[in-house]
């Protein structure tokens, strides 16, 4: 596996860890609908939270959470539609993002809320 998948990988397994700590239950893993990949989609009481993972080893290129761009959004918002209706759950939807540097100084993750807004 390439060292980018092998990091993209560690940091999906810490944000899922993150998210349970925090009292998410997680329902669904690297959903994949049509063209779009929800990293994960976790619950917290009446919110079902579609979250997506961007780990970096440097914060050199910009925060991690800049490299969401439109048209992903676009595609996270149609699987997450079909999510909703295909598993009938009648809930508020939210789009997060868990943002992680990892290198050998340590691990930074930050979990943004409502990352964007999406109608």
């Amino acid at each position: 596996m390439a060292q980018h998948n092998d990091l993209g990988k560690k940091g999906e397994q810490l944000a899922v860890d993150f998210l349970q700590q925090k009292g998410y239950a997680i329902l669904e893993r690297n959903f994949r609908h049509q063209k779009a990949e929800v990293d994960i989609i976790a619950q917290k009481e009446d919110v079902i939270c579609a979250v997506e993972v961007k780990t970096r080893s440097t914060p050199e290129f910009g925060n991690p959470q800049a490299f969401v761009k439109p048209k992903q959004i676009q595609q996270l918002v149609k699987a997450m539609d079909f999510y909703l209706i295909e598993n009938d759950f009648d809930v508020e939807l939210r789009f997060d993002i868990v943002a992680i540097i990892k290198n050998k100084l340590g691990t930074r993750l930050e979990h943004l809320e409502d990352a964007f807004l999406y109608f």
